[in-house]
């Protein structure tokens, strides 16, 4: 089945592009990024900048993200996938990042959630110098799968602090 991605979420103060793979299959019933409750990022967000738990409403979640300056958006613009697993995907169609870098300047770093996005972002514009000046932060996925090195909410926490100083005004 193919899906899409949502919109951005940004606006001009952005400095940090959070870029995932594609929705969810829980994100796209709720049409919300990371809508699944059990996805660490809305945590992650809260405790690197608030140190308080998340807005329940969603509405207030983005405008969070956007007071820190902080973008959220997906590598694939659109993917054939079964489920929610990013092993499954398959004839990904990626965003048109060169244009949202044109159109949003202020962007200092882009932070991929997970080894997909990054190696997606790698394949369709690894050799793109119009990225030259963006940081390209490789993070651990905010999913709630432990892995060897990212088990708990407070490991993830720790590697994401390396999008705090691009937020910098």
């Amino acid at each position: 089945m193919r899906i899409y991605s949502f919109p951005p979420v940004i606006d001009e103060r952005a400095r940090v592009l959070v870029l995932g793979t594609a929705p969810s299959v829980k994100s796209l019933e709720h049409k919300q990024f990371y809508g699944h409750t059990q996805n660490f990022m809305w945590r992650i967000m809260y405790r690197l900048f608030a140190d308080t738990d998340p807005d329940p409403v969603y509405e207030n979640r983005l405008a969070f993200l956007k007071e820190h300056r902080i973008a959220l958006w997906d590598v694939m613009e659109s993917c054939e996938r079964e489920g929610s697993l990013d092993v499954n995907i398959r004839a990904e169609v990626p965003q048109n990042l060169p244009w949202l870098l044109s159109e949003y300047p202020g962007l200092r770093c882009f932070a991929f959630n997970g080894s997909k996005a990054y190696d997606t972002f790698r394949k369709h514009f690894g050799g793109d110098g119009r990225f030259r000046d963006v940081a390209l932060l490789k993070l651990p996925s905010t999913s709630p799968i432990p892995t060897p090195r990212m088990r708990t909410l407070e490991d993830r926490v720790g590697a994401w602090r390396a999008i705090v100083p691009y937020t910098a005004r």
